[in-house]
């Protein structure tokens, strides 16, 4: 591992890239370059691999679930999402137990809130607090969040145990640079990004034909999705989890680690897409 470059959460200090898995798991065809594929992010030194209940209705979940055996779980960080429909006292047990079978392991690393529900938030934070007592997950936050739900989130009782914040955020996609992440930043919670190179410029923002980026890129010998990463962890404070079913677009994606951008190139970069001057609404899916 780099140790220059780590993004410390839920207390510990792991490699800043991680693996999202989004639609993975679902077509037999594509079932073992995938699983390759989350293998290769893993062997060369990945450590987040992030899934959900939601993804394939579960299918997802197996996929990694194969995927780690082969690793030292206590070195990764395995991250799972339950349905707002699912997190109250009552089900959230039942749906992380279920997730756990999938994944072959009796603990996650990290459980989120995939998004708010109806179900009160105060009634899930004191399930999800069960679950750290219980031992079945060590630590827990939210995702798709906005600024104002972060906010009551951490005023409320044991709140604050929140590690992190699961959002869409890509240079095409950087509204929550206004108010999210400075108070992210300002409370000490890392961010995670999904959607970290716009799904492979399929977003609609043509990251991939902006000139900027290009020759940013070829500056550093190497494709526009890995300076998208770079600029993702320039802070130190961001875990973007690309999704690759490609196991040399994945080992691609772990070596945007070792890009150093430059306050120059930061700068050129804003040029194009510069930091939002007003509060935007959270970019979703």
């Amino acid at each position: 591992m780099n140790k220059l470059k780590t993004v410390k959460i839920a207390g510990r200090e792991i490699f800043p890239i991680g693996l999202g898995t989004w639609n993975m798991g679902d077509d037999k065809e594509k079932y073992t370059q995938e699983l390759n594929a989350l293998r290769a992010g893993l062997e060369a030194g990945v450590q987040v691999i992030d899934t959900a209940e939601m993804y394939g209705n579960g299918n997802s979940e197996r996929l990694v679930g194969n995927a780690i055996e082969l690793f030292e779980r206590e070195k990764l960080l395995l991250v799972s999402k339950v349905l707002p429909e699912n997190a109250s006292k009552k089900q959230l047990s039942i749906s992380l137990d279920n997730s756990l079978k999938r994944l072959k392991t009796d603990y996650l690393d990290l459980y989120l809130l995939h998004w708010k529900g109806s179900i009160p938030i105060e009634e899930t934070i004191e399930a999800m607090e069960k679950a750290k007592m219980q031992g079945t997950i060590k630590s827990w936050g939210v995702s798709n969040f906005d600024v104002n739900q972060m906010k009551k989130l951490l005023n409320l009782p044991n709140g604050h145990n929140c590690v992190t914040n699961q959002v869409r955020y890509n240079l095409g996609d950087r509204g929550i640079d206004f108010d999210l992440v400075p108070m992210m930043k300002e409370n000490r919670k890392p961010l995670m990004a999904y959607a970290p190179v716009a799904r492979g410029d399929k977003l609609g923002s043509a990251l991939t034909k902006q000139q900027v980026l290009l020759d940013i890129s070829k500056k550093y010998n190497v494709d526009v999705f890995q300076i998208l990463l770079a600029w993702s962890i320039r802070n130190g404070e961001t875990i973007p989890i690309p999704q690759s079913s490609n196991p040399k677009h994945v080992i691609k994606n772990v070596k945007a680690v070792n890009i150093e951008l430059t306050e120059e190139d930061l700068k050129k970069i804003d040029s194009v897409y510069p930091e939002p001057s007003v509060s935007e609404p959270l970019a979703l899916w």
